[in-house]
């Protein structure tokens, strides 16, 4: 038994160190793309001020510091839960990427959607000419059901004169958000999350507001038409692009809709 074990030992002693490198790897792998969730969001400074209370810590342990030292045990005590509050939307991100099966490829409404670039083009352009607010939300791998059911359902192939219509100030749905899944407006006036950034410009009003919270909740694309300035915008992961040009439009539409989702997770 004994001979046994050390030839077992012999022969996978030279995996355990493969396997030592795998287990790195993976581990960095997770935390990069934990790191690119929060890239860009106000989550970093949360997490700096974080890492700055930890080197207090180790300061005030260090010295001896006892009232300062207990204080932060203190903090530190429920930080899990106020990580989990702070970061809620981003874990929600997370979990849902991993559950999204990218190794899988593309869905067919995935493939589909690329048809629909000119007509939504077209659309947000027109719509931009005549000053005419509009809110177009593109689902890509995060279902957008719960959204969908608050609006007024279509399931109507997308076209240009469709949307249009749909955003006339006379018609009831102009005021809320048509959302596309595929080749397919799934629905229409759709009540969405508004963010809740207090960094973000003054002159936004609700439909890029409206547009960005879309955006922070799930990995939608969001097009936004200004009636006040005429001007196309998109909103992606809490960020939103002011003022584009249709080529720049479709430019965006493509990287999103097309490129990113070709691309393996957590690659930026």
């Amino acid at each position: 038994m004994d001979l046994l074990q050390q030839a077992f030992q012999v022969v996978a002693e030279p995996f355990a160190a493969w396997l030592d490198v795998v287990d790195v790897l993976l581990v960095a792998l997770v935390l990069y793309n934990l790191l690119l969730l929060i890239r860009g969001t106000r989550e970093v400074q949360i997490l700096i001020g974080i890492l700055i209370l930890v080197l207090f810590y180790y300061t005030a342990r260090f010295f001896d510091l006892r009232a300062l030292t207990a204080t932060l045990q203190t903090f530190f005590a429920v930080l899990p839960l106020a990580i989990i509050v702070l970061f809620q939307h981003e874990i929600r991100r997370a979990l849902a990427a991993f559950g999204s099966t990218p190794l899988l490829g593309w869905s067919s409404d995935q493939r589909k959607v690329v048809s629909t670039f000119n007509e939504l083009t077209l659309a947000a352009t027109t719509l931009a000419e005549r000053r005419i607010g509009a809110l177009i939300v593109i689902e890509r791998l995060e279902g957008l059901r719960n959204y969908v059911e608050n609006g007024i359902r279509l399931e109507a192939v997308v076209s240009l004169d469709l949307l249009i219509s749909l955003f006339t100030p006379t018609t009831p749905t102009h005021d809320g958000a048509v959302i596309i899944q595929g080749e397919r407006i799934a629905a229409a006036a759709c009540y969405l999350p508004l963010t809740q950034n207090p960094e973000l410009s003054k002159d936004l009003g609700t439909r890029h507001r409206a547009a960005i919270g879309i955006s922070e909740e799930t990995d939608a694309l969001a097009v936004v038409v200004s009636e006040e300035k005429g001007e196309i915008s998109v909103a992606y992961g809490g960020q939103i692009r002011r003022a584009l040009e249709s080529k720049d439009l479709r430019n965006e539409l493509y990287k999103r809709l097309v490129t990113d989702l070709a691309a393996p997770q957590g690659v930026p």
